[in-house]
């Protein structure tokens, strides 16, 4: 099995085969499908076996043929800066033969950069959910065109208690989504 047997678009594999991947992990057999066809998906498995991918690949794919808007189209929350950075990064680099914009939210850094990215416009935010909190507060960020949330590692979450965070978040975004 491959990449393009998934239903993945050229190139989504072309970028995969760049980076070495050439076989999909069992999370990513069983999740891609489910999410290209733009259902809500709850998956779990361990680290290191490929979930960015198994919802993020689904996701671009989404958005890469959808209609461009100033506002974001997909939310992904993560827990910690760490694992906020490293989705982002996965996710450009999934997504380098395609013209999507990301941006990455957390705490500990200036609001700066992030807020002049959240005003020129992305496709994408991956955040964390105090700082995009703030950002919403400061109105840098429209979450009402949001068409995927993405809730990574949301036990994480819930376990450190961002769940009043996440509840505020997800009364922003559209009830008409994609969930995963």
């Amino acid at each position: 099995m491959n990449f393009e047997s998934l239903g993945l678009t050229p190139a989504l594999c072309r970028a995969l085969a760049d980076l070495g991947f050439t076989t999909p992990t069992p999370i990513q057999i069983q999740a891609i499908p489910i999410a290209l066809e733009g259902r809500d998906l709850l998956a779990g498995a361990q680290t290191g076996t490929g979930k960015t991918a198994a919802f993020g690949l689904p996701l671009l794919q989404k958005l890469a043929a959808g209609e461009r808007s100033r506002n974001p189209r997909a939310l992904i929350l993560a827990p910690t800066r760490e694992l906020a950075q490293q989705v982002h990064d996965n996710l450009r680099d999934y997504a380098k033969h395609l013209s999507l914009k990301m941006a990455v939210v957390y705490g500990g850094v200036s609001m700066l950069h992030q807020t002049n990215a959240l005003r020129r416009g992305v496709d994408i935010i991956v955040a964390c959910p105090g700082r995009l909190i703030d950002h919403l507060q400061q109105r840098n960020v429209d979450l009402r065109e949001v068409q995927v949330l993405v809730l990574d590692e949301a036990d994480r979450m819930l376990d450190i208690g961002f769940l009043p965070a996440i509840r505020r978040i997800l009364a922003m975004v559209p009830k008409q989504r994609q969930t995963m």
